[in-house]
């Protein structure tokens, strides 16, 4: 396939999801319409990750830090501005953030990177969680000001899009090319002349803009918020799984996992939450050892390599139980 012929396949998809998204609110229950909400958070979220951590091959677990500065953003400029605007604020502070840490954390690579960035989650959590019990003596925020269910939901449904419409342009872009050299071989790309430094805190940036704006967006689906719920580390956590499970390297991966995590969230996680957690765990396993490229790399024949594998084994397996018979 031709790059064009894959760029209008990528965009009728897109407009497909997003016809069916924005039909959804008018016959689903308010249940069906909550669970798509949870989806399409998680599409932007785990879309935006991918989109320089799958590229680049930075862990980042910063996901929750920024989420978290964009709900409290939201919780505090909504009586004072627009929904927009207070949208674009959250998304501006979880910005400014995020360029800080890639400066100061983006030299290092893997285990250093992944545990730098949740060391300092932690520590923007438990630093707003003091601020708020030594100055302003309380801790959480009651939302006065709640837009409507259909507003929320056509938000996060932008944000959703918009992150997947980002990943289709980058890829397509020297800044996503740079960043896929940067995954490959960062020494080579920096000596092909690519500024390394200025493209990860660049995509890092970008990342963190999605999160937070996502964050501003859902802080007024609880009305009201603490430190240990918008900056909850499990968010960040499902994020990287969703990603990795549905393909952290592919562009649909991030949005089919997302829709497979919210199903089985929304039905299992009340009833039978350990079973939840152990699903999660499951599939990160199956996916790291039989489909390391995710649910998005799923073809015919990756069912008949996988059968003629089985195969091989018994036929291993009975051939040695033969010879130990003889």
């Amino acid at each position: 396939m031709k790059d064009k012929q894959i760029l209008a396949r990528d965009l009728l998809l897109l407009l497909a999801f997003a016809g069916w998204a924005l039909a959804l609110p008018h016959y689903g229950s308010e249940f069906v319409v909550s669970m798509a909400l949870t989806c399409l958070m998680y599409v932007a979220l785990s879309s935006s990750w991918a989109l320089f951590c799958g590229t680049s091959r930075y862990l980042s677990l910063a996901t929750s830090a920024f989420f978290g500065i964009g709900a409290y953003t939201g919780a505090l400029a909504l009586e004072q501005m627009p929904w927009l605007a207070a949208i674009a604020l959250g998304a501006g502070n979880a910005v400014v953030v995020a360029v800080v840490m890639g400066a100061a954390v983006l030299h290092l690579r893997g285990t250093y990177f992944a545990v730098l960035t949740f060391g300092m989650t932690e520590l923007i959590r438990h630093a707003i969680s003091y601020f708020e019990k030594q100055v302003t003596g309380t801790v959480g925020r009651v939302l006065m000001v709640v837009p409507d269910r259909d507003t929320i939901y056509l938000t996060v449904l932008g944000l959703a899009l918009l992150a997947v419409l980002v990943s289709i342009l980058v890829r397509r872009h020297r800044f996503g090319l740079a960043l896929m050299g940067i995954g490959a071989d960062e020494q080579r790309a920096q000596t092909l002349g690519v500024n390394t430094r200025l493209v990860k805190i660049a995509g890092f940036a970008l990342t963190a803009a999605f999160a937070g704006a996502v964050g501003a967006a859902m802080s007024v689906r609880w009305t009201y918020i603490d430190p240990h719920t918008v900056f909850n580390p499990f968010i960040g956590f499902q994020t990287v799984l969703i990603a990795l499970i549905g393909g952290a390297a592919t562009l649909w991966g991030p949005l089919i996992a997302a829709i497979v995590f919210s199903v089985l969230a929304e039905t299992l996680r009340l009833q039978a939450p350990q079973l939840y957690l152990m699903s999660l765990g499951v599939l990160l396993i199956l996916s790291v050892l039989y489909l390391p490229g995710g649910l998005a790399s799923l073809r015919g024949s990756t069912f008949r390599d996988w059968g003629r594998d089985m195969l091989g084994s018994l036929r291993s397996l009975f051939g040695r139980q033969e010879k130990k018979d003889v």
